[in-house]
């Protein structure tokens, strides 16, 4: 074989080579493709000059998250830094805000004091117990009771409002002119806003383990909030001095009540007894049963002694008709007449069956109302030693309002405390700022 034949099977064979590396390489693409379009969607310009089948197209539209309503395409969006796209967003939703807030505190908002006072509610108080507290329910059943709560409430109610509104005149010292119009009171709206706008400047706090009351009054000038605080103690002493007068009177009221429906039973148990006095004739009938026994006794003595004389004569054989044994033996019937008498009157087993007439019946019904006036008369005397420590008691103040820390004149400004209020406000926009900026960018980095 010669050279040129040689070189012709050489180059025969490679292109045969290369030309099998190139359909390889034709069938391989749709499928990479098909990889890339499900990764991430190809544009139209990168993929300009591919064949792309309707059915992926169609997919990839259906698929494309920048679809959403108010979100732009990465292609429609402007080339812009990230920095500068942070430094704006955060200077118009986090410095902007701050800015306002910081002119309204430093320029605009007016200065309001702060009166703080302390008191405690003293005397013989109920404690309030509660499971929840644990440890420490005996400590705090010493301090804590319910006037005090009722004290606390009532600062914050309608009436403590009215009250003081009606003596000082509350809504014309949160509606002066220098007052800022976002913390002013606006005059002439119903009494709800007030006690509304109430609850934000005036507020009272227990501390459950002391007991102590600790009230707290706002106001734009110093000496209209030392005079919501010395009205609203005063206002609370009363309330506190009327629940102590009420509870003496009720005291008081419910004694002489039972002292009434004592003295009603002891005289109802008197005229009881002087009735049946009136009706048995009898002033004491165990007196009369006493007596009455006595005399049977001295009877059957008696007659022991006249039968035994009338045996004696018996046994010496006289005659019966003698005048000696007549006489003992009328003597003997005599005694024991009189005997069965006062056993009768005794008792019901004699002749006269009829109960009426007998002392045992009437010393039944005359225990009965002599144990029926012996309780009514100790019942009284009871009630009158307790109307009488009722009175005593009453005559001291059992709950009084005992105030340690009184109300002062202020001389510094606590809100609207500019720094500390620009400083929260910077730090919430921030946070607020920041998270919608990871949800923004997480939605953006996870399209399809």
């Amino acid at each position: 074989m010669n050279s040129d034949e040689v070189k012709q099977e050489t180059r025969v064979r490679t292109g045969s080579s290369v030309q099998s590396l190139m359909d390889l390489a034709r069938r391989s693409v749709p499928d990479l493709r098909r990889n890339a379009e499900t990764i991430e969607p190809i544009s139209p310009r990168r993929g300009r000059g591919l064949p792309v089948g309707p059915l992926l197209e169609r997919a990839r539209r259906s698929l494309e998250w920048t679809r959403l309503p108010g979100l732009r395409s990465r292609e429609a969006r402007p080339p812009e830094g990230l920095a500068k796209r942070l430094f704006r967003s955060y200077g118009l939703f986090v410095l902007a805000p701050t800015a306002v807030i910081g002119l309204y505190v430093f320029a605009i908002a007016t200065p309001q004091y702060v009166v703080e006072s302390q008191f405690a509610v003293r005397g013989n108080v109920e404690p309030m117990a509660s499971a929840e507290l644990g440890l420490y329910a005996d400590l705090i059943q010493k301090h804590n009771s319910q006037d005090s709560f009722i004290l606390r409430d009532y600062i914050g109610s309608r009436p403590m409002v009215e009250a003081v509104n009606a003596k000082l005149g509350v809504e014309q010292m949160f509606s002066k002119d220098g007052i800022d119009f976002w913390a002013r009171y606006r005059d002439g709206q119903p009494v709800e806003k007030l006690v509304r706008y109430w609850g934000r400047h005036v507020n009272a706090h227990i501390d459950a383990i002391s007991g102590v009351i600790r009230l707290s009054v706002r106001a734009f000038e110093p000496e209209d909030a030392i005079a919501i605080s010395k009205e609203v103690i005063a206002r609370s002493e009363a309330l506190i001095n009327d629940i102590s007068r009420r509870a003496q009177a009720d005291m008081i009221a419910q004694s002489m009540k039972e002292v009434e429906q004592t003295k009603e039973r002891l005289k109802q148990a008197r005229v009881a007894l002087q009735e049946f006095r009136n009706r048995w004739g009898i002033i004491d009938p165990v007196k009369s049963a006493e007596a009455a026994v006595t005399t049977i006794e001295l009877l059957r003595k008696d007659k022991i002694k006249a039968e035994n004389d009338l045996r004696v004569l018996r046994d010496s054989k006289l005659d019966e008709k003698t005048r000696g044994i007549q006489v003992l033996v009328a003597t003997v019937g005599a005694l024991d007449g009189q005997i069965k008498d006062l056993q009768n009157r005794l008792t019901t087993d004699g002749i006269v069956s009829s109960s009426e007439h007998n002392l045992t019946q009437a010393l039944l019904e005359y225990e009965s109302l002599m144990v029926e006036q012996t309780v009514a008369e100790k019942l009284n005397a009871s009630m009158q030693l307790i109307l009488d420590r009722a009175r005593v008691a009453a005559a001291k103040q059992q709950i009084y309002l005992a105030t340690f820390v009184p109300p002062l004149l202020p001389t510094y400004s606590l809100y609207p405390a500019p720094f500390y209020t620009l400083f929260a406000a910077l730090f919430c926009f921030t946070v607020l700022w920041s998270s919608i900026s990871l949800v923004t960018a997480a939605v953006n980095d996870n399209r399809l």
